[in-house]
């Protein structure tokens, strides 16, 4: 017995069921319109694809093949989904390795890039770009950051059916005033990470674009306020990266109506899920079992 607090269950009995790895899996390189590359990997249950696609959207420091990306491909595969997932061009990772190379584009990286891409990605999948299968419903699924860009994505566009948010973020302006006034001078804001012990730089242009753009383009408040789509908001409480307060936001913010919002006790950012992938946990096939849940109600 595991507790999940939830706006509709609490105390939650289920058992884990592991997948089995039989899954079509196909690359894929999209050009941009500024030619940068967008790295692809589809899965599929067959070599027919399902014409109901999801996306995966990775957050900051993320990439389609971290941890949980390839399992959580193969699972929707599985379960009737085309599963879609990549890296944004400026994320670090280059081709598909699972390391970060390019940390001169991940300074380059920013919001609007990625908002970019992402409705390029879609628009390229709408004319057929995988296989010439033409999707008849699409769907976000967004981690961290990517929560954020999936929202402001959908913001954008009127032919999504359905977003889940996983740990996501409610407000892009994650830095002090001390911190820009520091990054202005240097030109650059350093972090670290952590498993790699790689200091990673942000470019100037990074906080550019936030300072432009947070009342309009980047603003998520007004994006998932002014979505009718439905969305899901699943949270772990013990997130450290991403706490728990923000999640209960973006559910404050939403139509109560169209938005299901879970809680995940003892877990964290990741749901205990690491990288390189070992194997899954309750948690995380918890979470898995009610996303595709919303996404079978809303597809279907």
């Amino acid at each position: 017995m595991v507790a999940i607090n939830s706006s509709f269950i609490i105390n939650i009995d289920f058992s884990i069921s592991y997948i089995h790895i039989s899954n079509m899996r196909k690359n894929y390189k999209l050009i941009t319109k500024d030619t940068e590359e967008i790295n692809i990997t589809l899965y599929s249950a067959s070599e027919k694809i399902s014409n109901n696609f999801l996306f995966f959207v990775h957050g900051f420091k993320g990439f389609k093949d971290w941890g949980f990306g390839p399992y959580l491909g193969e699972y929707f595969a599985q379960n009737g989904f085309t599963s879609i997932l990549f890296n944004f061009s400026h994320n670090g990772v280059k081709g598909n390795s699972i390391e970060f190379t390019e940390l001169d584009k991940f300074s380059k990286n920013t919001f609007s890039r990625e908002i970019g891409e992402l409705n390029e990605l879609i628009d390229a999948a709408k004319h057929g770009f995988f296989e010439g299968i033409v999707p008849d419903k699409i769907g976000l699924i967004g981690h961290s950051r990517g929560g954020a860009i999936s929202l402001l994505t959908a913001y954008q566009r009127s032919d999504l059916n359905s977003i889940a948010l996983w740990a996501s973020v409610s407000n892009l302006d994650r830095y002090s005033e001390r911190q820009k006034e520091v990054w202005r001078k240097k030109g650059v804001f350093e972090v670290l990470n952590h498993r790699t012990k790689q200091i990673m730089s942000l470019g100037l242009v990074l906080l550019e674009d936030l300072e432009k753009n947070k009342n309009s383009s980047l603003n998520i408040k007004k994006a998932i306020n002014s979505l009718k789509i439905p969305i899901f908001i699943g949270h772990g409480e013990q997130d450290l990266a991403v706490k728990i307060k923000e999640a209960e936001e973006l559910y404050t913010w939403s139509k109560k109506e169209t938005t299901e919002f879970i809680k995940i006790s003892t877990t964290g950012h990741t749901f205990d899920m690491v990288h390189p992938h070992e194997k899954t946990n309750e948690k995380f096939e918890y979470l898995l079992s009610k996303t595709l849940l919303f996404f079978k109600r809303n597809f279907y």
